[in-house]
């Protein structure tokens, strides 16, 4: 059981999430931004698209990245559930898992994404981003550091044996 306790960083980064947008939606027009630093701004952008904005201009990417993201949210929860693994990795699938559902109910609820922190330099901007893809890519990067740096076969990625 306590092996499921760490599902609970989805709904934390799921309503982190919301709530962030939400604040976005109330106080900005789409397209609209708040200047905060010389490097950092606080904008509206309905991404259509994939992560970063990806093939936003094309209409099969609204079908691609709604029902890509479904299948990998369902492919993270049998693996959470049915493989044995270092909290580590576990801690990084489930930050990718909570970060996916928060990108996917925008998806699915509106047809587009919120994205609202804005990096840039100068006339250079990094594409908007939004809390659900920090925790996405947070897990990916600790997944992939795990995978390259730290995979010994002790007692992780066993399926557990369930009694019959």
């Amino acid at each position: 059981m306590r092996r499921y306790l760490i599902f609970l960083i989805v709904p934390l980064v799921f309503l982190l999430d919301r709530w962030t947008k939400l604040l976005i939606i109330e106080h900005l027009s789409p397209g609209g931004s708040i200047h905060v630093t010389s490097f950092f701004s606080i904008v509206y952008v309905e991404n259509y698209g994939g992560v970063f904005g990806l093939l936003s201009q094309y209409e099969f990417a609204r079908t691609i990245f709604t029902y890509l993201p479904l299948f990998i949210i369902a492919i993270l929860i049998v693996t959470l559930i049915v493989f044995k693994m270092a909290f580590a990795k576990r801690f990084a699938l489930t930050s990718i898992l909570a970060g996916a559902v928060g990108n996917i109910y925008d998806r699915v609820l509106y047809g587009s994404v919120v994205d609202f922190l804005d990096l840039h330099y100068g006339t250079y901007h990094w594409p908007a981003f939004n809390v659900a893809d920090i925790s996405i890519t947070f897990g990916i990067c600790l997944w992939l550091f795990l995978e390259l740096f730290h995979n010994k076969p002790a007692q992780g990625d066993k399926p557990v044996r369930r009694k019959a």
